[in-house]
């Protein structure tokens, strides 16, 4: 098991590999198998935004059972999503959580410059009480990942886990380049 600062580090080499289009991730029959036969062990978890766009095990270079992957449109946190959280950090041992918001997020455009309803406004709300009055989309989408990781640090009194090894940070994909920014 990887602690956080290995997992960190295993994200940036893979970005760098995904970023010269030399996919690694291991997903052979051998590999699904190994993980039906052990179960799995994630160096780390992403919770993602939903987009098509966004992929995190090939953003990553990771393959079958390298990532514990949450994917909700806007990235944001609830219950259901902490729940999830709470699984892959205490019952497989994850060490690294990190929040991987993205440019040119619909959900943070609708609530940068939308009054949404119905459904989606409940991911809104959430976006709108992490950004304020921000309008510039990176700087918003900054904002947004900052929260989320507040959420789960309070939820979790990560300073408190941080002695075991249990750290969160946060990451903005630019689909364009494919490169990933990493906030702390």
């Amino acid at each position: 098991m990887l602690n956080s600062e290995q997992a960190i580090e295993k994200l940036r080499q893979g970005n760098e590999e995904y970023l010269k289009e030399k996919y690694s991730g291991n997903i052979s029959a051998v590999r699904r198998q190994e993980t039906f036969n052990n179960g799995q062990h994630p160096y780390a978890i992403i919770i993602s935004c939903s987009d098509s766009r966004v992929i995190p095990e090939s953003i990553f270079n990771a393959g079958i059972g390298d990532l514990f992957v949450i994917r909700v449109a806007g990235n944001v946190m609830d219950d259901h999503q902490l729940g999830s959280v709470e699984y892959a950090a205490h019952h497989l041992g994850v060490k690294l959580i990190a929040v991987l918001g993205h440019d040119r997020c619909g959900a943070v455009d609708a609530a940068v410059n939308h009054d949404t309803d119905g459904y989606i406004k409940f991911i809104t709300d959430e976006i709108k009480k992490a950004i304020g009055d921000e309008k510039d989309e990176y700087k918003a989408c900054c904002l947004n990942v900052r929260h989320s990781m507040e959420i789960i640090e309070k939820s979790f009194e990560i300073h408190k886990e941080e002695e075991h090894g249990l750290k969160v940070i946060g990451a903005v994909y630019h689909i364009e380049s494919g490169k990933v920014d990493f906030l702390y």
